[in-house]
């Protein structure tokens, strides 16, 4: 079975489930996929994957919140990262042919967290790649960049960046698009877990400008551990301590 063939049985599988199929069964999809694929190239997983993104809005769609394409996008997605011949060619032209469909919340983080994060973490994309992606004009590619940054300080994958994740952040502080003000707090509270002094220094610089939501939850991970947390005395204290004159 070539890549087109077994490409529209996985299609046929994924849109005529009759159960909806959720994130930990595309998953298992994907590495099942991923397993029996362990000898074919790269370059036929990508047209395989590529074959999911594109012909994933046919038959019944079910998760409308997420596009029409969740689902096979999702495999698509995960089977990528799960194949390393075809994750080693992943460049920046093959990730904005697989990204080209993004339309929601969902897959820009499955995408970022799963492709272009790790691509970028692993110098498959260059820094100004992201920052393009940082200030396109479309929505979903802007919080894609952001997104981006959370590979660089996962513990699993980066070793911490601060230097490069706050260049992005840079971009979106005075940004006030609900997911962009989510992602942002996201990105900072990633990176807290590994620099947090670097995160203190910079959210006391822009707290003016900064959304509310963002100053809340990054100091509550800081100091707490939990985004949700009320911050306490000492925290509060120590933010004062930290303000520039």
């Amino acid at each position: 079975m070539n890549a087109s063939e077994r490409g529209e049985a996985l299609l046929r599988e994924i849109l005529d489930s009759s159960e909806v199929l959720m994130t930990p069964q595309l998953r298992k999809i994907a590495r099942r996929e991923a397993k029996e694929l362990k000898s074919a190239s790269g370059e036929e997983v990508l047209e395989l994957c590529n074959l999911l993104i594109e012909h994933g809005g046919g038959g019944r769609v079910r998760r409308q919140e997420h596009g029409p394409a969740y689902e096979t996008r999702m495999v698509a997605f995960n089977l990528v990262s799960m194949h390393r011949p075809a994750f080693a060619l992943l460049n920046w032209r093959e990730l904005e042919r697989l990204g080209r469909t993004l339309d929601g919340w969902a897959s820009v983080d499955h995408f970022a967290r799963r492709l272009s994060g790790p691509a970028w973490q692993r110098g498959q994309i260059t820094d100004a790649r992201v920052r393009r992606w940082a200030t396109s004009s479309d929505f979903w590619w802007r919080r894609a960049g952001l997104v981006s940054t959370i590979a660089l300080n996962e513990r699993h994958l980066g070793k911490g960046d601060a230097v490069r994740t706050l260049a992005i952040c840079e971009f979106f502080v005075d940004d006030r698009a609900d997911l962009h003000v989510k992602a942002l707090s996201w990105a900072l509270r990633e990176l807290a877990i590994r620099d947090p002094d670097a995160v203190i220094e910079y959210i006391v610089d822009r707290e003016d400008r900064l959304a509310s939501r963002v100053l809340r939850e990054v100091r509550n991970k800081i100091e707490t551990g939990h985004k949700m947390a009320r911050p306490s005395d000492a925290m509060q204290r120590r933010m004062r301590e930290r303000r520039p004159d």
